[in-house]
């Protein structure tokens, strides 16, 4: 198996790019905030949210996708997560999306998530892509309607427990072919 480093996307005002050592402290204190990471999965141990943080830089080596830093293209500092997930346990893979303290309300992660599903979509040649939204998370559920996804299921997932399953819509409805099968 070759490493995967991950490539950088562009947006208006975002740059989309592979997690870096510098980023861990933004992404070890987001985890470690109990309100700020409740419906993402909150650890409280700085070992384990460094570890949390590796796990993200191998996800990209493991699966040759994974969570961009999501880098905001003024101020160069890092402004949350999305990207495409898939750990063992997942029922597959997953758009998902985190922006950090003073970032929310901005329209980050719409323009974040969307960029991403272009990317996996159309580079990656995924069919089709959900998001698992724990039951309290307003704020994401509305994301993923604008993002228009729908809600399939309840189901149990065995890191968050009880878990929604939001379906997005395919790459075939959204206008996107398959990629060119080498």
């Amino acid at each position: 198996m070759s490493l995967t480093n991950a490539p950088r996307l562009d947006t208006e005002r975002l740059i989309l790019r592979g997690p870096e050592k510098s980023d861990a402290p933004a992404i070890m204190g987001f985890l470690m905030d109990s309100e700020r990471s409740a419906g993402f999965g909150h650890i409280p141990g700085r070992g384990d949210a460094w570890r949390w943080f590796a796990m993200l830089v191998g996800h990209w080596h493991w699966h040759g996708y994974g969570y961009f830093v999501i880098e905001d293209r003024e101020t160069g500092a890092p402004a949350g997560i999305s990207g495409v997930w898939n750990p063992e346990t997942w029922p597959e893979p997953e758009l998902g999306w985190v922006v950090f303290d003073g970032y929310e309300g901005r329209g980050i992660a719409f323009e974040a998530a969307t960029r991403v599903r272009t990317y996996a979509y159309t580079d990656l040649g995924m069919t089709t892509l959900t998001s698992n939204i724990v039951p309290s998370n307003t704020r994401s559920k509305a994301l993923a309607t604008r993002l228009g996804a729908v809600y399939e299921r309840t189901y149990h997932n065995e890191n968050m427990g009880e878990d929604e399953l939001w379906r997005h819509p395919s790459a075939a409805a959204l206008g996107f072919g398959r990629r060119a099968q080498a």
